[in-house]
Parts: C-alpha cells; sequence; structure tokens
C-alpha cells in the first residue's frame, strides 16, 4: 500500500481541498520530488509550501505515523531533513532533531480506490490484469503504450548487444556471435547457449574453421554434450572428441560448470544440438552473418542472412546416435529465422547505429520490425481475446514487453494504461484515509 500512496503523491491524484496537515496548514506540492528507490526518505528535494512558508527536502510516506519509530527513522540521521510526513493514518506526533514537530498530512482517498487498485492486480495471471477496461479503452492510449513497450524491448536488447561490445574490448564480431549463440536458444535455452558463447571466443573457432569436426568439437565439448565413448559411434563424433580434447588444451578452455539444457517438452528440432549445429554451421562458413547485418535494408536481405545447411552429421539429426531421419538440411524454418532477426538483426542493428552514430541504421531496425508478421504466441492471444490487434513483429514485441514486465508481475501502477485506468478510477475526497 505505500506503494500506492507513492503512485498518488508522485502523480498528484490528491484532490487540493484534502492537503491539509493534521494541525489544519494548507499543503500545496510544487514538485513531489524524485521518487527513492534504495534506502532513505521515499521522496528526494520536494518542494512543498505548508501555509505561509516554502520548504525544500525530502517527503516520507507510511501507512501509519507510528511506522516512522517502528522502522527507526527517529535514530537515523538520514530522516531529519524531512518536511512532511504523509500518512494513511495518524495515531501519534513525530518529533525530529531540535524537538521540531514533524508536520503530518493524511492521504484521504474513495473508499473503493485501492479495493479497485487490489481487484486490478490481484486477478489470476492467466488473464490480462486491466481486462475489461482495455476492450472498452480508446484505440489512442493502447497504440501509445504499445509503441512505448516496443521501443523499450528494443533498447533493451540493443543496450545488451552495446555492453557485450564493450565487455568484449570493442569487437563487434564477438559481440553479435554471442547475441547470435543467445536467440539460438529460443528462449528455452538462451541461457546455456550465452554461457556456451562467452566460454569460447569467436576468435578461436575461426582459426579452425576450415574443419567442420574441430568447430563442432569445441562447441559440443564446451557445451558438455558430446557423449562417451561408444564401439558402435560414428566416426565424425570420436573425431570430434579428440579434436576437443586437443583444442580445448590449446586454447585453455574451461567448460561453464553447472550448464543445464532443456529437452522436455521440446520439439526435436529445438534440442540445443541442432541449434548450436547451427552456429557451428555459420562459423564454418566464417560467421560473416556479423558484417553483414550492417548491410540489410529490409526484411528480404534480412532473411537472406539465414540461408544455412546443416553439416554432413547434423543435416540428418536432432541429437547425437541413432539413425539419420530428418528430411530437410535447411537449418531455419520460415518462422525460426523470422524470430532470429527480431532477437539478433533489428537489435544489432539499432545497436551499430548507437554505437557509431548512425540513426539511419536505428530507423531501419524499426521499419524492419513493422515489416516482418507479427509473432504468434500465447501472450499475443491474450491481448487479441481483450481486442487489441497486432498487426506486425513490433506490436507482438510490445506485448511480449508490457506483460512480462508490467502485467506478470503486476506493476500496474508503472505501465501507462495502468496509469491510465488508476488515474481515472482515483478520486479522491475527505472522509477517508488509505488506511481504515
Amino acid at each position: 500500500m505505500e506503494r500506492l500512496m507513492h503512485y498518488v503523491w508522485q502523480h498528484r491524484l490528491v484532490l487540493a481541498s484534502d492537503m491539509v496537515t493534521t494541525d489544519g496548514e494548507r499543503v500545496e506540492v510544487i514538485d513531489p520530488g524524485t521518487l527513492n528507490q534504495d534506502a532513505g526518505p521515499d521522496f528526494f528535494n520536494a518542494k512543498v509550501r505548508i501555509g505561509s512558508e516554502m520548504w525544500c527536502g525530502n517527503v516520507e510516506m507510511h501507512l501509519r505515523a507510528s511506522d516512522w519509530i517502528r522502522h527507526g527513522h527517529d535514530d537515523d540521521a538520514a530522516y531529519q531533513s524531512v518536511i512532511l510526513h504523509v500518512v494513511g493514518a495518524e495515531d501519534c506526533r513525530i518529533e525530529v532533531a531540535g524537538g521540531r514537530v514533524l508536520p503530518q498530512m493524511i492521504m484521504r482517498c474513495a473508499p473503493d480506490f485501492h479495493e479497485k487498485y487490489r481487484a486490478m492486480v490481484d486477478k489470476p495471471t492467466d488473464r490480462i490484469a486491466c481486462y475489461s477496461e482495455l476492450s472498452a479503452t480508446p484505440g489512442i492510449y493502447v497504440t501509445d503504450c504499445l509503441t512505448a513497450m516496443a521501443f523499450e524491448r528494443l533498447y533493451e536488447k540493443a543496450d545488451r548487444i552495446v555492453s557485450l561490445s564493450r565487455k568484449l574490448m570493442g569487437q563487434w564480431h564477438e559481440a553479435v556471435y554471442v547475441t547470435m549463440a543467445r536467440a539460438l536458444g529460443f528462449g528455452l535455452n538462451s541461457e546455456p547457449m550465452e554461457r556456451l558463447a562467452l566460454s569460447i571466443p569467436l576468435r578461436f573457432l575461426l582459426k579452425h574453421r576450415d574443419a567442420i569436426e574441430s568447430v563442432e568439437g569445441l562447441l559440443f565439448g564446451q557445451a558438455g554434450l558430446i557423449p562417451p565413448p561408444d564401439p558402435e559411434e560414428e566416426g565424425h563424433v570420436s573425431l570430434m572428441r579428440s579434436e576437443y580434447e586437443f583444442l580445448s588444451h590449446k586454447f585453455r578452455l574451461e567448460a561453464p560448470k553447472d550448464i543445464i539444457w532443456r529437452m522436455s517438452r521440446t520439439r526435436p528440432q529445438n534440442f540445443p544440438h541442432r541449434r548450436i549445429g547451427a552456429l557451428a554451421a555459420m562459423i564454418h562458413e566464417g560467421f560473416g552473418i556479423a558484417s553483414k547485418i550492417v548491410s540489410v535494408k529490409n526484411a528480404q536481405d534480412a532473411r537472406n542472412l539465414f540461408n544455412y545447411k546443416a553439416s554432413y552429421y547434423w543435416g540428418g539429426r536432432y541429437q547425437f546416435g541413432g539413425k539419420p531421419w530428418v528430411k530437410s538440411t535447411d537449418l531455419f524454418s520460415v518462422s525460426s529465422i523470422d524470430i532470429l532477426i527480431i532477437n539478433v538483426v533489428a537489435p544489432a542493428l539499432y545497436a551499430y547505429g548507437q554505437l557509431y552514430g548512425e540513426a539511419d541504421k536505428q530507423q531501419l531496425a524499426v521499419e524492419l520490425l513493422e515489416d516482418l508478421p507479427p509473432e504468434r504466441n500465447r501472450i499475443t492471444r491474450l491481448f487479441e481475446e481483450a481486442g487489441v490487434k497486432c498487426t506486425d513483429a513490433f506490436m507482438s514485441q510490445a506485448m511480449v514487453q508490457l506483460r512480462r514486465n508490467y502485467c506478470e508481475p503486476r506493476k500496474c501502477l508503472y505501465c501507462r494504461l495502468g496509469h491510465h485506468f488508476l488515474s481515472n478510477k482515483a478520486k479522491y475526497r475527505p472522509g477517508e484515509g488509505i488506511v481504515r
């Protein structure tokens, strides 16, 4: 409930007629201050006029005034600069340094406001919390929110690539290689794939790219997936094992510890073996995709980046052992390629533009997402059930961002739509405080 109080204060949702201290002094908020997410008072550097005096300092909020003492603020120097104590209920007076009585104001609200707030955030997560409100909301509000969410998601992915590039000493190819590996995990195995790529630099792999068994041996060996020796195994597997033993010693590689590959309830084509084999095929051909990405002009150019064929061994299998049974040697389906464009090509273009000051690359990243068909998954279906159409990948990425980062953790207070719905319900009036 204190978070709800922060929201009300930050967005100035208390009626002016209710802005009165418990001593009857009129309160006017000139600047609510900056919300503090760490230790210390809730709002820094607020400007508040209390009666005829202007005060500049911090604001603290509690459900009850006595929480000030209960939380130990009376002995904490960080709270001596508090100028106003906003409470849900006043059950005691507070004195600070020098015997000054701290002004207190009860935050009053409509009796049903926090019930409506709880009704929204406490709904089962199998539906969008604001389902009923969303279906009746003018499209302009929904579009505004989703556009912001799409950019937020693109920024996050691009920032990850920029951070990788800096961590890897500015090596663009290495950053794209790690990003590609993560994307090839397709969510389920993204973290293990990223750890695998970080454990073996691309430059080591490229030194032996002419021999596919060397590249596959290094990757599968670091992944801990090469099976124990078997008299009936194919020679390719034996060669991979021996190559890994030699090259891991040569490069002084240490395999990631406790790496867990998920294969249960997974389609065979999504097994990590197949995805690592795809990464090996890209490296075997020189991993030119890192350079080609920045030359992409449209969605078809982006799709052409993924015209790879599986190697001899992985062209017919989804995992080690057994007889080949895969009909096609194409490494990626059309839908998989579009997902890789969403998770690698578009963010890489945006990151490249950010790193090298090329705004046209950033704009192209957005246009690329707008040219791709929307993702079809559980999240987009939830929004479509609420009457929100998903027209392209830009919008589907927005829905994923909104659902995962705001809806599922129930951060309705920080969502543009949630703010719109709740602020319309925040009809504060005298008579009752936040705590009743």
